[in-house]
């Protein structure tokens, strides 16, 4: 009996990045795009990331093969963070098993994880002069357990060369391997545990093709109930069409499952191909949504149009702690 092999074509090859509208064509919802597309207000500024701080900190980064979320998520706070020496690091590659249609990281089959990552990670910091870091990943479906392996690698050999050095972690939600992945990253907890809703559940569908809301929740729980000592920490991006009291819904719900830290910032799209911006919140809007966070018991609420997840995180970390 003959064997039909699949056609090559369709076949993804290891490594290929996916982006832009070869990536969100794949997405069984469909982008919509608005047309016109909503002009950026005057409170939206970013400068241009030329600066001789950021080709320094790209050369080093290269030369020790690593990857930022910062530039290939292509963050709006580049230059700020970059001109200060910071950056988050996005570890396990730069290709994400999902399709996520508000994010810019490339889509594809993943090279199997650099086991000299971890060091090369650790003695760029050390190089840095860094006191505090931000560690995120793409999204490692096809791995056992998620990444979590290598993301307790990273922060072992951070703290072997320098012990004084604060970890936040900016987790995938490793849907499908929560208990064994919370049992390797409870082995060696970092100093704040984050992962982002990023949006409310209706919205779900459209943005998170893959995740679901409540299992994000229930991570960010878990994790708290495991080592509670551990600030939890998780974000919303806003613009997308959710609604004020969708997003207020959110943050209870965050409440309710013992996160202390919250960001909100602006939904900004990367390309024509991606989820089109419904909506430029008014920086009014985001105080109004700090103080509704504050007085729901967040420990520190970041809000503010250009404000990401690992954005300040030193000092969000910083003011939350000071609470405990």
């Amino acid at each position: 009996m003959s064997i039909k092999l699949p056609n090559k074509s369709h076949v993804a090859k290891l490594g290929i990045k996916r982006r832009g509208q070869e990536k969100v064509t794949q997405i069984p919802i469909k982008v919509e795009a608005v047309r016109p597309r909503i002009p950026k207000p005057s409170w939206i500024r970013v400068k241009a990331p030329l600066t001789s701080q950021v080709r320094e900190l790209k050369t080093l980064l290269r030369e020790q093969k690593l990857h930022t979320v910062c530039e290939e998520a292509c963050c709006p706070n580049l230059t700020e963070c970059f001109g200060n020496g910071t950056a988050t690091f996005m570890i396990m590659g730069d290709v994400c098993t999902r399709r996520c249609s508000f994010c810019d990281v490339a889509h594809g089959r993943p090279l199997p994880l650099d086991e000299h990552e971890p060091q090369h990670l650790a003695e760029t910091l050390k190089l840095l002069g860094l006191s505090y870091v931000v560690i995120t990943s793409v999204d490692r479906d096809d791995l056992h357990d998620g990444g979590a392996s290598h993301f307790v690698n990273c922060i072992q050999h951070i703290r072997n060369l320098n012990a004084e050095v604060r970890i936040e972690i900016l987790v995938p939600d490793f849907r499908g391997r929560l208990d064994k992945a919370l049992n390797i990253l409870c082995k060696m907890p970092a100093d704040v545990f984050n992962h982002n809703l990023e949006t409310v559940p209706r919205l779900y569908s459209h943005a998170r093709p893959g995740a679901d809301y409540q299992h994000s929740l229930n991570l960010l729980q878990e994790h708290k109930r495991k080592i509670p000592r551990v600030p939890t920490k998780s974000g919303l991006m806003l613009g997308l069409g959710e609604r004020l009291d969708e997003v207020e819904a959110a943050m209870q719900d965050l409440r309710a499952h013992d996160v202390n830290m919250l960001t909100l910032g602006q939904y900004l799209q990367p390309s024509q191909h991606h989820l089109p911006v419904q909506r430029y919140l008014h920086p009014s809007e985001f105080d109004d949504l700090r103080t509704l966070g504050q007085a729901m018991g967040f420990d520190h609420v970041a809000s503010g149009p250009l404000v990401r997840s690992s954005y300040h995180a030193d000092v969000q970390a910083k003011q939350a702690m000071s609470y405990s």
